[in-house]
């Protein structure tokens, strides 16, 4: 992965350097945190001396870690609820925007709500999700996907 990074600054910014050897030399000096931490000048930082608080991130880069935990999330799904594929896709994505909000842990603890999608219950299963503390606290994203659950239209 370092590579491509490395190719595609190269070749986007036509750099005449080796930049493996700078992000070496970065991840020497400043460290790799995966989670955010405070550095010496107490930013929120993170990765490879990220300044969270000065430079935030890019619509790209949020896109990104994005997109990464939605793999982690079907990843999870698969192993935890396995039958969730059967669903249509406007289910799936409710479910996995469900997930994405709560975790899985917690998704797994609306043991109704699942079990009524898994069985075809779908008026029953957008019920059952609106009657949670969860909806009460995100309110339009649990009736949304309350909805998604009932007719299986989410466009």
């Amino acid at each position: 992965m370092l590579k491509n990074i490395v190719i595609f600054l190269q070749g986007q910014y036509g750099v005449n350097m080796d930049l493996e050897v700078l992000l070496e030399q970065l991840k020497d000096f400043e460290g790799l945190e995966l989670k955010p931490y405070h550095c010496t000048s107490n930013k929120l930082t993170i990765g490879l001396g990220r300044n969270l608080e000065d430079n935030g991130i890019t619509e790209e880069e949020a896109y990104y870690l994005a997109t990464n935990d939605i793999k982690n999330l079907i990843n999870e799904l698969n192993k935890n609820i396995p039958w969730w594929n059967t669903l249509d896709a406007a289910r799936k994505r409710a479910l996995l925007n469900m997930a994405y909000n709560v975790g899985t842990p917690t998704l797994m603890k609306f043991k109704k709500t699942l079990e009524y999608l898994k069985n075809g219950f779908y008026t029953e299963a957008a019920e059952e999700v609106l009657q949670s503390r969860w909806a009460d606290q995100v309110g339009r994203r649990a009736e949304f996907i309350s909805e998604v659950f009932k007719t299986g239209v989410d466009t």
